[in-house]
């Protein structure tokens, strides 16, 4: 019933300007504003034919777990570079979680670190393997 369906994902925001702003400018993604329905944003991703959907929510709550993953080819290179634009990463030391230096989770699986949007959303690059 659904398997021909175009399916899309999205996620909600306290301050679509600041989305836009960061998810355009910060992370050098794609992004297309709509205003029909009060303001909204797509992000256009290599391969994504529907893309993600941003869309405001007065009382928005971050979610507490990863949203959106962005598989890359080298993490350091990624990490440093989103890190000379202000991006913030997020650091762990737990019995089960530990970053490096790099911010970089080595600690079991594949390499990633974590970060967040202005609203609080997780985000992470993931090292293709």
């Amino acid at each position: 019933m659904l398997k021909d369906s175009k399916a899309f994902s999205g996620f909600s925001v306290k301050d679509i300007d600041a989305a836009h702003k960061f998810y355009k400018e910060t992370l050098g993604l794609d992004v297309e504003q709509h205003n029909e329905m009060g303001s909204m944003l797509t992000i256009h991703i290599n391969g994504n034919d529907n893309g993600i959907l941003i869309y405001p929510k007065p009382n928005h709550e971050p979610a507490t777990y990863t949203i959106l993953n962005f598989p890359v080819q080298d993490i350091v290179s990624v990490v440093r570079g989103l890190k000379e634009r202000g991006v913030e990463f997020e650091n762990y030391d737990t019995e089960y979680l530990k970053t490096d230096a790099d911010s970089i989770n080595r600690s079991g699986g594949p390499l990633i670190a974590w970060f967040k949007d202005p609203s609080g959303n997780f985000l992470s690059v993931i090292e293709n393997q």
